[in-house]
């Protein structure tokens, strides 16, 4: 990523992206999406009118403190985290940002809980252990309804998702979910690539019909 890319991802977030916001992040790996991804999380989720949102990653919290504030009255937000420290954190932040009785942090191996859930959910973001995408993806789907949609981020890695050779267990997952999405007649797909402060990644978006 050159400065310029970053300079215009601040000045970007500067205009249209500012958080009001600030969450504990010490700890916690640099990983979390980006200020102008939050912003689209929001915006996409208000699109749909979403009522009911699924995220499979919580991390410290942030990206659901985005997705809370679309909610609709009376919304709420499932997250899944594996990690019990990160669950506790992400917690703490989101009791700070106001949205404690309207976002559930169920702690587990996302694929165990994901089965225990009942459908639908307007909007599924997708954002955990990249092995695991295609699988994520496919049970997102038993999950939603006509129209709902689903987001997976980092999907690019780089460049790396071209690399049909990789070992990666990330690239390896990555792939298996544009396999996926690409034989799935019930969703309509797409990808775009990113650059700015998280680097050059991307998210795959798919409209379910």
């Amino acid at each position: 990523m050159t400065d310029r890319a970053r300079d215009i991802d601040d000045y970007v977030v500067s205009k249209l992206a500012r958080d009001d916001f600030t969450i504990d992040t010490t700890g916690l790996p640099a990983i979390q999406v980006s200020r102008a991804q939050g912003k689209l999380l929001m915006i996409l989720a208000e699109a749909v009118g979403a009522r009911r949102i699924l995220e499979v990653g919580t991390l410290g919290g942030y990206s659901a403190i985005w997705l809370a504030r679309a909610l609709r009255e009376s919304g709420v937000l499932v997250t899944l985290e594996l990690d019990p420290h990160l669950a506790d954190v992400a917690r703490m932040n989101i009791e700070r940002a106001g949205f404690a009785s309207r976002v559930s942090v169920r702690v587990g191996p996302a694929l165990d809980t994901l089965r225990t859930l009942t459908a639908p959910f307007d909007l599924v973001f997708i954002d955990a252990d990249k092995a695991n995408n295609a699988r994520y993806f496919a049970r997102a789907l038993e999950l939603s309804r006509r129209g709902s949609l689903i987001v997976v981020d980092n999907v690019i890695r780089g460049g790396a998702v071209l690399e049909a050779a990789s070992d990666d267990v990330n690239v390896k997952g990555t792939r298996e979910l544009f396999d996926l999405v690409s034989r799935e007649k019930r969703v309509v797909a797409t990808a775009m690539q990113t650059t700015g402060e998280k680097g050059w990644d991307g998210f795959l978006l798919a409209r379910v019909l």
